[in-house]
């Protein structure tokens, strides 16, 4: 079920944007820095949306409300979950509202059509929510950093361990549009070369709310892992319903591609315990993690996801390489964003050149709820997989615009 956008669809058509934070400090009569944040507000809105604006907004306080001598600005509207609606607002705010960057984009497919837009525009997009490895192969453009971890990371990262001591046997089920199809692609590949096998898969369109027959297809199918390439509300129900049919009980594991805590949150430990996740970020990894989780908490009564971090981190790379030139231009800002050390959340990180950011990912399992000693105390870390073996290389990405 959708829930209401968080903008009205008059509000985002009519107007391209809603500007939700004035600057904190005006200097000067130099134009505003404007920064978009393009999210979902719908079904996947606890994932990004709101919060995603909230962690913009953390960073641009981190500048003391300007960079390089211009007062920063956010803007912020839904997409819909639509590429036509998301390429409209991108277009209206690169075309009539002086946008620079746009982050979120929420959705592959929206991250997608953005992009490609950006590049023809010549303005910045920090990917901090589309998932797909296309972003930085056949897709990649000068213009674009992938700040999401994305579906050969997720699915190549994931399958290494899994494949080793959890299962061999794969039943994939994938959400039917840009993200599904990546993330079924670079996850099978990914099984196969670790050892394992794929016994079947299934395409589901997006917004099912009975899983029954898929499930009872994995059920069946004899696989030790059963991997969701969803995302949203459909993970949601995944979950649940994967518990309603015992399967967990008879032995088989759950793999969420693509999960996110505000899922686990959702569902509760005694659902989604033992089920295997993969992240960039969880708040309560170390100091660092958890410094930033404590004060995205004060805004939100809620621990950022992912997501929400990922935005926070790109606009403050974004925000540093304009402190740095005090240029406008966007490709001198991407270039400069891939010349400096990332801090990602005290981790050592960098913007590779075809716009990859290169950081470790943790391999984690739901805790059951004895685990839990404390409110969204909800991951166990198994294992830290490093960059460089995490994402794909750039000579296989392809890439070949930047």
């Amino acid at each position: 079920m959708h829930h209401r956008p968080y903008l009205s669809r008059r509000t985002v058509l009519a107007a391209g944007s809603a500007t939700l934070f004035a600057p904190a400090i005006v200097r000067g009569a130099s134009r505003p820095l404007k920064i978009g944040v393009l999210g979902d507000y719908g079904t996947g809105r606890d994932l990004g949306g709101p919060g995603s604006v909230v962690a913009a907004k953390l960073a641009v306080e981190d500048f003391g409300g300007s960079a390089g001598d211009r007062a920063i600005e956010i803007v912020a509207a839904d997409h819909q979950n639509k590429p036509d609606v998301a390429s409209t607002i991108a277009r209206t705010w690169f075309d009539n509202d002086g946008v620079e960057a746009i982050t979120d984009l929420a959705v592959s497919s929206v991250a997608l059509v953005v992009a490609a837009l950006a590049q023809q525009k010549q303005r910045s997009v920090l990917i901090s929510g589309g998932a797909t490895s296309d972003l930085t192969g056949k897709d990649c453009s000068p213009y674009t950093s992938h700040w999401a971890d994305d579906t050969y990371a997720l699915s190549a990262g994931l399958a290494n361990t899994l494949v080793a001591h959890h299962g061999k046997k794969w039943y994939f089920l994938a959400v039917d549009y840009a993200f599904g199809t990546a993330m079924l692609r670079d996850g099978s590949r990914a099984v196969t070369a670790a050892g394992g096998q794929v016994v079947g898969s299934q395409r589901y369109p997006f917004g099912t709310s009975d899983f029954s027959s898929y499930l009872l297809a994995a059920q069946s199918s004899g696989a030790d892992l059963v991997a969701l390439a969803s995302t949203g509300a459909d993970t949601v129900n995944l979950i649940k319903q994967a518990a309603e049919f015992g399967l967990r009980d008879q032995g088989q594991g759950l793999v969420g591609m693509l999960t996110f805590l505000a899922d686990i949150h959702t569902v509760g430990l005694e659902t989604a315990q033992g089920m295997f996740v993969a992240s960039e970020y969880y708040w309560n990894d170390d100091d660092a993690s958890r410094a930033f989780g404590q004060r995205y908490f004060k805004q939100q009564q809620r621990m950022p996801t992912k997501l929400q971090a990922a935005t926070y981190a790109s606009v403050v790379h974004y925000l540093k390489a304009v402190q740095a030139t005090k240029s406008d231009d966007a490709l001198t800002l991407n270039k400069t964003m891939k010349s400096m050390p990332v801090d990602f959340f005290g981790q050592p990180a960098h913007v590779r050149s075809d716009g990859r950011v290169i950081y470790d990912l943790g391999l984690y399992q739901v805790k059951t709820p004895k685990e839990s000693v404390k409110p969204w105390d909800y991951y166990k870390r198994t294992e830290t997989i490093a960059g460089d073996k995490a994402f794909r290389t750039l000579e296989e990405g392809g890439c070949r615009s930047t």
